[in-house]
């Protein structure tokens, strides 16, 4: 019993050790591990050893469970769930790396200076215009390749196809300040609609016309662009070029509406072809000449201020829309409107009475008429004076002979 007795509270503390141990674990704490182990390091050898193994056991969860506060947290910088979250009891944020916050800002590189922009970016930095499509300004300008492809090979004495290279809406400003230099400009005038546009010629498209019309040959290697000013002969040969341009759009323009355009003046210099406010929208058409191993580029804009006589015109999905008009439905409804029975009131005489006499009037009172058997009556239809005539009587009816329209005899 004795031997029992002393086994008993030994094995008590060996148990008392290792609680504490686990407590110590459970709670993250390795200085209140090492107090219960010190507490109790009176016992054996091997209450010792109980304690040591208790504490390596305690650091270990500490370790795994720090590692799931920073996984949890989404960060492994080691910051505390209310440093990270924002708040001390509430669920954990998730935090932005950096390539998510150069999206949300459109900072992304990705995109290069010619993509288009996003996020926060595409906010502020938003330079394009939205406007309505002009259906019938792409039927023009087809009309336009058509015609320039056989006026420039009549021009030029050589094999050139034309085609549309793309048809936007952008800011007159943006459009000048993207005008790679050097290139001519050439501003003209619609005289019906007193307002101009602007055709750009780039370097490449320049030297292949004046090539090509000096009698230049068929060289393979590209034409060598030059940053020099323009020669006097280049300028003509250009602005001969010009005319033949804005004679096929006079020509093109032709079925919608009959315009002419005037060449008013060549530059080279953006500033001085300003013919617009920088921040009004314009509509750019780009147009692509090709002549075989040569060619180059074509911009026609038009300010929407220039094109607005003709904005319903434009809005047409093809030429002589009615906009919702059903001339079948028109006749229809004209042919049965003549038709309709309406009710003609014949007005023998009008008199203005007070109030005072309309209330005293009684039944049997008599009404004193200031007409006559030839006076003329008025004819009135829903209130508003249709015609004028005489009273009359054809057979057992009476009757009234029309004499004039109420609006010849207002007139």
């Amino acid at each position: 019993m004795a031997e029992q007795d002393s086994d008993t509270p030994e094995a008590d503390a060996v148990d008392q050790d290792a609680r504490a141990a686990e407590w110590a674990a459970a709670a993250g704490g390795e200085e209140a591990a090492a107090d219960a182990a010190d507490a109790k390091g009176g016992e054996s050898g091997g209450d010792a050893k109980g304690g040591e193994s208790g504490g390596d056991a305690g650091g270990e969860d500490q370790d795994a469970m720090a590692a799931e506060w920073a996984t949890m947290a989404g960060g492994d910088d080691g910051l505390p769930e209310e440093d990270v979250g924002g708040g001390g009891g509430g669920a954990p944020t998730r935090v932005l790396n950096q390539d998510e916050i150069d999206s949300l800002l459109g900072f992304d590189d990705q995109a290069g200076d010619g993509g288009a922009r996003s996020g926060i970016s595409a906010l502020f930095n938003n330079t394009t215009v939205s406007y309505e499509r002009l259906p019938m300004l792409e039927v023009v300008f087809d009309r336009v390749v058509r015609l320039m492809s056989t006026s420039l090979r009549n021009f030029t004495s050589d094999n050139v196809e034309v085609s549309i290279d793309g048809m936007v809406s952008v800011r007159f400003g943006d459009y000048l300040n993207s005008i790679p230099l050097p290139a001519m400009l050439a501003v003209f005038k619609a005289e019906e609609w007193d307002d101009y546009g602007l055709i750009t010629v780039d370097s490449a498209l320049i030297y292949s016309i004046v090539d090509v019309l000096l009698g230049g040959g068929r060289l393979a290697a590209p034409i060598r662009i030059e940053g020099r000013p323009y020669t006097t002969i280049e300028r003509n040969l250009v602005e001969r070029l010009i005319h033949v341009v804005l004679a096929d759009l006079d020509a093109a323009f032709e079925p919608l509406t009959p315009i002419s355009f005037k060449f008013d003046r060549l530059e080279t210099n953006p500033r001085f072809a300003t013919i617009a406010r920088p921040a009004n929208a314009a509509v750019k058409i780009r147009l692509r000449v090709d002549m075989d191993e040569r060619g180059g580029n074509l911009e026609i804009i038009y300010p929407y201020a220039t094109l607005e006589p003709i904005r319903e015109l434009l809005l047409q999905m093809f030429l002589g829309e009615k906009f919702g008009r059903d001339s079948i439905w028109e006749t229809h409804l004209a042919t049965e409107l003549w038709h309709t029975k309406m009710q003609i009131d014949a007005v023998l005489d009008e008199q203005v009475l007070s109030l005072r006499q309309i209330a005293g009037l009684r039944i049997g009172d008599t009404l004193m008429l200031n007409a006559r058997p030839d006076s003329r009556i008025v004819m009135r239809c829903g209130g508003v004076a249709m015609m004028y005539g005489r009273m009359g009587r054809s057979g057992d009816t009476v009757a009234i002979c029309i004499e004039s329209n109420a609006k010849k005899r207002g007139a």
